[in-house]
């Protein structure tokens, strides 16, 4: 890995605290270092995580020391306690974002456990990505920072005097033994009148009951409930909550390979999880959640079937273009960061497939009806059914030519399968059913001909290549094949065996991404596609080497339970944007399945 900053913490140091609309990371050592408000994809005030901390951040820790001792999130919520043993005395900063009223709030609230400690608070408001230092002004005792279209106020209970110093808010001060002082940042828009100031006690009793209950739902009671829990948890601070949509992370720019340009923007939503998040949601308990989510689905792809896009903004929205923040030097100095996506507009006709299974397994699970459901179903899939045949980008969105990928043709016999199995269970749907059982066969043959490598006995990454893919570990999952299937077994043996990295976790492809992807540099290992490993060795009846993996890729975790994207075995880091929605749903579906709930095993049946 790159050597690190001064600034830079590792991203595993990080914790994460939100208000299911937009989410702050805060280091081991007291640094707020990323912060988008009021929305998850809205310009940062803190972006020193992409750049330093002259691009906005907020320290709060004890004068003159380090990485805190100790820390940990309250049981069953996301308030983060954060421990300084100091010389002097012991203190606890715990930090959260409550469920917002009308606006965003983040809430530090410092408290000396024993003894005598003094603290040091620095703040550095940068608007737009880090590039627009805001007027600051005191009215009535607190500090308010402006520019443009943001507001931020910020006040102290008790008030503690604090001082400008290099366009920044200091602010030191000591308490002894059961003192308690408390910090709100809160934002506004610039135009309105100061917002409703909360009670930053209160908030924290409503915010840990609001979350122990919340969790109070989950219907999971297995094995591995904390992790689950945590990951659960995880999973709802990364849902927008107005719209029910659920971002892939709330960062941006986390690199792939360590001082990299593999660095993209993942605060939108995509396609890709529905089947995966709907599946994990449902076998938890969580209904409102499903629906939520399923409702987002709906109102995001309504339009012309040609124009489904892979992602969507948290709304649905379907215009998020890509451009390069050039004052912001990277994580690591891995350049360039970028804020969209333009991946949004790639051609990957696995989509397909997973809206329709989507919307089965919704069904299936008794979430009530959208009288619209089955007709945009049926317009999906007279498109697919003229296009299933067309190269794409794939699920990983690889910027080089388009190829036959065998996975996307899966996901285009999943939509086909989950078709007529719907039109079977309910004939009053009507419609021709004998129609898409003739192209579910015709996809099925031409995979198994043109998708298998008979000599080396396994499924390959897109027509005639030598290449293999992670995601074929989903043949089985999707009910393509029986996990005892020869050529699944074979498949399981041949990614553990070509895409495998050190420590037993996987690659997304095989080596060589340059050739697939068309950008330098190597990856890390893809931590979700491990989870698949895990999945596809229980469905084939290897449950303890599931077992063993399983346990293996919860050591992975961070301290207060996180995933990143990808994991680095050598260097024991993290990687990628962080934490990662695709991960945690895959450690849920994992969890939920070795414990015999079926999250692992998904929606298909085997044929």
């Amino acid at each position: 890995m790159a050597q690190r900053t001064e600034n830079t913490q590792p991203i595993e140091n990080y914790a994460l605290i939100g208000d299911h609309q937009t989410a702050a990371l805060v280091g081991r050592n007291g640094s707020m270092d990323w912060l988008c408000l009021p929305r998850f994809d809205s310009a940062a005030c803190f972006a020193a995580l992409v750049g330093s901390h002259e691009n906005g951040h907020w320290l709060l820790a004890p004068k003159g020391e380090g990485d805190c001792t100790h820390r940990a999130y309250r049981t069953d919520s996301l308030v983060l306690d954060s421990v300084w043993e100091t010389p002097g005395g012991t203190v606890r900063v715990t930090d959260f974002m409550p469920q917002r009223d009308k606006a965003p709030d983040v809430v530090r609230i410092v408290e000396c456990l024993d003894g005598e400690v003094t603290m040091h608070s620095t703040l550095r408001l940068r608007f737009d990505y880090g590039s627009i230092v805001p007027w600051m002004r005191k009215v009535d005792g607190h500090r308010v920072a402006v520019a443009g279209p943001d507001a931020v106020w910020l006040r102290s209970e008790p008030e503690v005097p604090s001082w400008g110093e290099k366009f920044s808010t200091h602010a030191e001060f000591s308490l002894t033994a059961g003192e308690k002082v408390a910090f709100v940042l809160t934002w506004y828009p610039s135009h309105k009148k100061h917002p409703h100031l909360i009670d930053p006690y209160e908030a924290l009793e409503e915010s840990l009951a609001d979350w122990r209950a919340w969790v109070g739902q989950c219907a999971y009671e297995g094995p591995y409930r904390e992790v689950v829990v945590r990951s659960l948890i995880t999973l709802k601070a990364l849902t927008y909550a107005p719209t029910g949509g659920i971002v892939a992370a709330p960062t941006t720019s986390l690199p792939e390979t360590p001082g990299g340009v593999r660095n993209w923007d993942y605060r939108y939503c995509w396609l890709r999880d529905s089947t995966l998040t709907l599946g994990a949601m449902i076998a938890a308990g969580y209904l409102d959640e499903a629906r939520a989510w399923r409702d987002w689905l709906l109102r995001a792809v309504a339009g012309d079937p040609s124009t489904l896009q892979i992602m969507y903004g948290l709304g649905g929205e379907r215009r998020i273009p890509e451009f390069e923040v050039p004052w912001l030097s990277g994580y690591d100095g891995a350049a360039p960061v970028r804020v969209g996506n333009d991946a949004a507009h790639q051609l990957q006709l696995d989509v397909y497939g997973e809206v329709i299974d989507s919307l089965y397994l919704a069904d299936r699970a008794g979430l009530p009806a959208k009288h619209h459901a089955w007709q945009l179903q049926l317009k999906l899939m007279e498109y697919l059914e003229k296009t299933w045949q067309q190269p794409d980008e794939g699920l990983w969105e690889v910027r080089g030519p388009r190829r036959q990928f065998v996975h996307s043709k899966v996901m285009a016999w999943v939509a086909a399968d989950r078709t007529v199995r719907a039109m079977e269970a309910t004939p009053e749907l009507g419609g021709d059913v004998a129609r898409w059982r003739r192209m579910r066969d015709a996809i099925h043959a031409e995979v198994c001909e043109k998708g298998y490598d008979p000599v080396r006995n396994t499924f390959t990454q897109s027509y005639g290549s030598q290449g293999l893919d992670a995601a074929l570990l989903l043949i089985p999952r999707a009910g393509f094949l029986p996990p005892d299937d020869p050529r699944v077994l074979g498949t399981i043996e041949a990614v553990r065996d070509e895409l495998g990295a050190e420590g037993g976790l996987l690659l997304r492809y095989s080596p060589g991404q340059g050739e697939v992807d068309g950008l330098p540099g190597e990856e890390g290992a893809f931590l979700v596609c491990s989870f698949w490993l895990a999945d596809a060795l229980h469905l084939a009846g290897r449950t303890k080497e599931a077992e063993a993996l399983f346990r293996q890729l919860l050591s992975y975790t961070n301290d207060v339970g996180l995933l990143a994207e990808e994991y680095d075995v050598r260097t024991g880091r993290q990687l990628g944007n962080f934490p990662q929605a695709f991960s945690h749903i895959g450690l849920v579906g994992t969890a939920l399945g070795l414990s015999g709930r079926g999250g692992s095993a998904g929606p298909g049946a085997a044929r």
